[in-house]
């Protein structure tokens, strides 16, 4: 069967909405019966995705996750160089960026018919800043193949078990990452288990190697002094994992990991504030100081103008005066002259 063809009917068919899966699934199992009953067999085994990963895989499909998966390298590297003020600034931005596919990831789904939940929006989250956290986890969700949920915490390694439909047809690593590749067939956890993992009850939990070969027995030791004789204990059990669930274990491991996201979350989005409500009265000081320099400036401005209006009083004063001197000989003169004419006649 051709893992590719799979894809394509999966991703049509988690594309659907929730209610409509199953009666999709089987009309697509039962059209594929016709040609191939290999494929429609493994139609049929597909399952309904999560509600976050629905809306997760509505937002692969329009190629909305690609800008968010780019930005991991980015935070990779600053979180390995410890640059404070590079971190800060692609935290705000990976802040916004998660936020803005969430808002468009609840508008399908409410289109859709099935508006989501404030606890599944959480974990559309922390699905995205799972594939930007870790590039095995970024092809995951980018591929629309999506069946639950991830969550990471800082940069560590994300469980995939069962996370896609088609493993198979979801590439190793997201081609942008200098990550080597690792399969996530089984989820790069899931993988990393001993072979035994889901074996029958009482079965020993022992990775897959060639046994060693048998020790020659040692010869009997005396009993030491003091020591009663009788039946030998019963050995001690070698391994406590056959009491183990390890469902129980990885849904124990994947709580404390969502505790752990939420709080870094929280820890972040606190951190967001803090360095906002800085920035903001950072801006506001700087706002006052150039103020205040516009004030100096026109109060500096201002003073020249009086100087000025000082020095042209001053010299309107001096014509005045010279005017007023000039207007007094005037009229002296003028007194004169009406004297020496009545004189004259």
């Amino acid at each position: 069967m051709d893992p590719a063809a799979l894809a394509d009917v999966a991703r049509d068919l988690l594309r659907a909405a929730p209610g409509d899966f199953v009666a999709a699934r089987t009309a697509r199992q039962r059209a594929a019966r016709k040609d191939d009953r290999e494929l429609a067999a493994a139609i049929g085994k597909l399952k309904k995705p999560a509600p976050a990963a629905w809306i997760v895989d509505l937002l692969a499909s329009e190629d909305a996750l690609d800008d968010a998966v780019d930005l991991g390298p980015a935070l990779r590297q600053a979180q390995a160089s410890a640059d404070p003020q590079q971190i800060a600034t692609l935290r705000k931005q990976r802040s916004q960026v998660v936020a803005a596919l969430a808002d468009t990831g609840a508008d399908r789904a409410a289109a859709a018919g099935h508006p989501p939940t404030p606890a599944v929006l959480e974990q559309v989250r922390a699905t995205i800043e799972a594939g930007m956290a870790d590039p095995h986890a970024g092809a995951a969700i980018r591929s629309g193949l999506l069946l639950r949920p991830l969550e990471s915490v800082g940069f560590e390694d994300v469980d995939l078990t069962d996370a896609v439909a088609v493993p198979g047809a979801v590439p190793d690593a997201w081609s942008g990452s200098d990550a080597p590749p690792i399969p996530i067939t089984a989820g790069r956890r899931g993988a990393r288990r001993p072979a035994g993992r889901g074996r029958a009850d009482g079965e020993r939990a022992v990775p897959d190697e060639p046994d060693a070969p048998d020790e020659p027995d040692a010869p009997d030791e005396p009993d030491a002094p003091g020591e009663p004789d009788g039946p030998a204990e019963p050995d001690a059990p070698v391994h406590d994992d056959d009491q183990r669930d390890p469902v129980a274990e990885r849904r124990a491991a994947r709580e404390a990991e969502a505790a752990a996201r939420r709080a870094s979350r929280q820890a972040d989005a606190a951190l967001d504030q803090a360095e906002s409500a800085l920035e903001d009265v950072e801006d506001r000081r700087a706002d006052l100081d150039r103020r205040r320099r516009d004030l100096e400036r026109q109060l500096a401005a201002l003073d020249q103008e009086r100087a000025d209006l000082d020095a042209e009083a001053e010299r309107l004063g001096q014509e005045r005066d010279d005017a007023e001197a000039a207007s007094d000989r005037a009229r002296e003169a003028l007194v004169a002259a009406r004297r020496h004419r009545r004189e004259r006649s």
